[in-house]
């Protein structure tokens, strides 16, 4: 079987996706927001829920990416009413206990004829970061940056921006998130490879403007070689980060796993698989953690319960021994 998609990773041996002159407002330092669970004892996930309609649709919807205040969520998908193979699309809540409203398409200035996905927001609010196969890239797919002045108009990007051959290169770069908190800034953490089959996790140090400022680098002690990791996300003090591997012990064809570490100027731990229920028989892939590291939301192919094989299902946690 063959899902068309706006990302790729591998699945199982039978599941392939295929890949798919104003100044610029500058990133400012949003006030941090310190989480409990970046270098503790794992916390308890819930059950993971399907965010059901309108999010999910018997179409493809994949790469979630949530806002600061968590009432916006930023997603790729195949439906009706696109510019191309995959668009990013953006939906509301009034709360967090609200419904999600219908999504609406990011437009033509974001979205083209080719693929995009991997959305990322910076916690300001003011940079979107993506991946696309549009022309003009470095290679066979690049991490585009785009700004806008107003953070409440969703419509209101700027053309997007190739973020430099420090990033982006003639292999394909897919994924990306930027966070603040890096051992001496912003940094942008990314998977790479030669196509979306098979990626390797890198980081890179970023202007607050989205511009990369120096070469890309493996994350060494959470890359194996002999398999692929890819979609990583870091929680906003910059101490925990989760990703989805096919590495050996997991529950399905893809998971998703963890590393923490004491401080941004340490090493990452050895990876650890979250297990169920976040983990099943199906495909875990693509996950997006909320700014307070308390919400999950990810990608899961063929899950049960599910709208249509490629869904967004979420989960939340609380510290250990915290009843719910």
């Amino acid at each position: 079987m063959i899902i068309r998609s706006c990302y790729a990773p591998i699945l199982v041996a039978s599941l392939v996706v295929a890949a798919c002159e104003t100044p610029a407002p500058v990133a400012t330092r949003a006030q941090a927001t310190r989480s409990d669970f970046g270098a503790q004892a794992p916390a308890e996930w819930s059950e993971p829920v399907n965010l059901g309609a309108p999010i999910n649709t018997a179409a493809i919807e994949s790469a979630p990416a949530l806002s600061a205040d968590g009432l916006t969520l930023y997603f790729a998908s195949d439906r009706r009413g696109g510019f191309g193979g995959t668009d990013l699309w953006v939906s509301h809540r009034a709360t967090p206990e609200s419904p999600w409203e219908t999504p609406v398409n990011l437009g033509p200035g974001i979205n083209s004829a080719d693929v995009e996905s991997g959305p990322s927001l910076s916690i300001d609010g003011h940079l979107l970061f993506f991946q696309s196969s549009r022309p003009g890239g470095e290679g066979s797919n690049d991490i585009y940056v785009s700004h806008r002045a107003d953070v409440h108009d969703d419509l209101g990007w700027a053309d997007p921006v190739n973020v430099g051959p420090g990033v982006n290169t003639s292999a394909g770069e897919f994924g990306p998130w930027y966070t603040e908190n890096g051992s001496d800034g912003p940094m942008l953490y990314f998977a790479r490879g030669p196509n979306n089959t098979f990626t390797q996790l890198y980081s890179a140090p970023m202007n607050r403007d989205g511009s990369s400022r120096g070469p890309a680098t493996p994350v060494a002690e959470l890359n194996d070689p002999n398999v692929t990791q890819g979609h990583p996300t870091v929680q906003v003090d910059g101490r925990e980060i989760v990703f989805y591997a096919n590495r050996p012990g997991g529950l399905g064809g893809t998971d998703l796993w963890t590393a923490t570490r004491r401080s941004v100027n340490d090493s990452w731990s050895p990876p650890v698989n979250l297990g169920a229920p976040l983990n099943s028989s199906a495909n875990e892939l693509l996950p997006t953690l909320s700014r307070d590291g308390r919400t999950l939301i990810f990608t899961a192919v063929n899950r049960p319960g599910g709208v249509g094989g490629m869904d967004l299902w979420m989960s939340t946690r609380l510290p250990p021994g915290v009843a719910r």
